[in-house]
């Protein structure tokens, strides 16, 4: 039994979108993980992590049910947008300078390293150390 669950787990994360959301998986699976345990011992905690990944994964970094709510925080900041040529999507990488990038509150449960910006009065996250936008908040 023990066997065939690590399977379906290994599985089910190896066909994930693994790249551009990353953040949103380990996130998932760290919390279902601990919710699943907490709620069912260890099988509940691998069920958990394994939904929990595909949760996170779909809704990215910024779960789905705070893009709204982060969306309007950075609407009632009202921060300036910087124009940028190119098309703002996942995986592009930003100029050096002249972006300006914001710390997200805790309360979004944003992974610490990432920033907002605004790009093309579009709301991003960004991995400052990169450069590469995570994800784009609509």
């Amino acid at each position: 039994m023990t066997i065939k669950m690590g399977i379906a787990v290994l599985s089910g994360l190896l066909t994930l979108p693994l790249a551009a959301q990353a953040q949103g998986v380990v996130g998932g699976s760290e919390r279902g993980a601990a919710e699943g345990g907490a709620a069912a011992g260890p099988v509940g905690a691998v069920v958990g992590g394994v939904v929990g990944g595909v949760t996170g994964g779909v809704a990215g970094v910024l779960g789905a049910d705070e893009g709204p709510r982060f969306h309007d925080y950075v609407v009632r900041t009202h921060r300036s947008s910087y124009r940028y040529a190119e098309p703002v999507e996942v995986g592009a990488e930003l100029p050096t300078e002249g972006i300006t990038y914001y710390d997200v509150p805790p309360e979004y449960h944003v992974a610490p390293a990432y920033r907002y910006t605004i790009i093309n009065e579009r709301t991003v996250l960004v991995d400052p150390h990169t450069r590469r936008v995570v994800q784009v908040i609509d």
